[in-house]
């Protein structure tokens, strides 16, 4: 008998390599995917400007940066917005400048999608072979009620899907899919009973590893895991004999993976 239903995930058309070129633009969620990736290596930049919850938001960071990396994760958080009333411009941070000085709005299924567009548009002039993997975050907000949140993560959903059937079209992984139809108990979550548990985003990495790693970056990932558990040992008597030879021992290792990748690098 079964006792949970498996999302089923798409193979992608392209896999992410060794110490890929890689950039994480989104909410708090692409920021626990992002520094996974950043702990094993991968030429990672995540939310260079901070976290970035809504589509017009991210769409912001990708018109400031200048990279031109392989992989981009775009993940969405919320189709709510702030507008600055003196000049109409959404805001992608409020400042801690009073409330009043803002209205909210929420983004249309059509806008949200308008915006990703853009954003993957510029992604694509300034790289023609970027590969693009849109997902939605599975945090809950409790501010706008949970009917409210489920409304919001409703119009993403619809939004990723719209540009997911354009002409070549980015990839979408599911964790909000993942955690809602998969999971979907509350021993998933962290105290707040709103985010994902730690056990949780383990469980999301290794779905997105099964999907998007080639073989090449799973033995190297076999070869590093270990050196990097051994790199953040807290030895007891760290200046024992046994301990510097096993930091010699550490060391040989991590030259050998520098002669095998010569892109890795401490």
């Amino acid at each position: 008998m079964e006792f949970r239903t498996v999302v089923d995930i798409p193979k992608p058309t392209f896999q992410i390599e060794p110490m890929e070129q890689m950039l994480f633009v989104g909410s708090c969620f692409a920021d626990s995917i992002g520094r996974r990736f950043v702990e094993d290596k991968f030429k990672a930049v995540v939310n260079p400007f901070g976290v970035m919850y809504n589509p017009a938001s991210i769409l912001h960071t990708i018109e400031r940066i200048e990279d031109a990396p392989r992989v981009v994760f775009l993940t969405l958080g919320t189709n709510h917005v702030y507008r600055l009333k003196e000049t109409g411009e959404i805001v992608d941070n409020c400042e801690k400048r009073p409330h009043h000085l803002f209205h909210e709005e929420e983004l249309t299924v059509d806008e949200c999608a308008d915006y990703l567009c853009k954003a993957v548009n510029i992604l694509r002039k300034r790289r023609p072979d970027v590969q693009v993997v849109l997902t939605v975050s599975p945090i809950r907000y409790q501010k706008y009620g949970f009917h409210g949140s489920q409304l919001s993560k409703a119009t993403l959903l619809l939004a990723a899907d719209k540009v997911t059937r354009t002409p070549s079209p980015p990839s979408y992984f599911p964790a909000y899919e993942l955690v809602n139809d998969e999971l979907r108990d509350y021993r998933f979550y962290s105290a707040d009973m709103l985010h994902p548990s730690e056990q949780t985003v383990d469980y999301i990495w290794e779905r997105l590893s099964e999907t998007y790693f080639s073989e090449a970056t799973k033995a190297f990932l076999q070869e590093w895991r270990p050196i990097k558990q051994a790199l953040n040992h807290k030895p007891f008597h760290p200046y024992s004999e046994e301990y510097k030879a096993f930091v010699d021992k550490t060391m040989l290792k991590v030259d050998e993976l520098k002669k095998k990748y010569p892109t890795f690098a401490l």
